[in-house]
């Protein structure tokens, strides 16, 4: 098994981080959700910010990832700011 490295394309509540983390899935890329309140939940902590996720994905796939990413973020972003 080769070494991969992990980089952080996107951070943000569930619900958009789902939405990224699926249509990356429908072009064949796992993405990684890393959730810090989930994991300080299961551990018996509490967290001062709910819902807020990380999602990694492999460098070997940034190319092919980007355009998903990059569409999703414009999309987030006329949803916050419409005309």
């Amino acid at each position: 098994m080769s070494d991969t490295n992990y980089i952080k394309v996107f951070s943000g509540t569930f619900i958009y981080a789902q939405m990224i983390v699926n249509r990356l899935e429908t072009v064949g890329i796992n993405a990684i959700v890393k959730d810090e309140s989930e994991s300080a939940r299961l551990a018996g902590f509490g967290s001062p910010i709910q819902g807020f996720q990380d999602i990694y994905i492999s460098e070997e796939e940034l190319i092919k990832a980007a355009p998903i990413i990059e569409r999703a973020k414009s999309e987030l972003e006329a949803k916050k700011n419409p005309e």
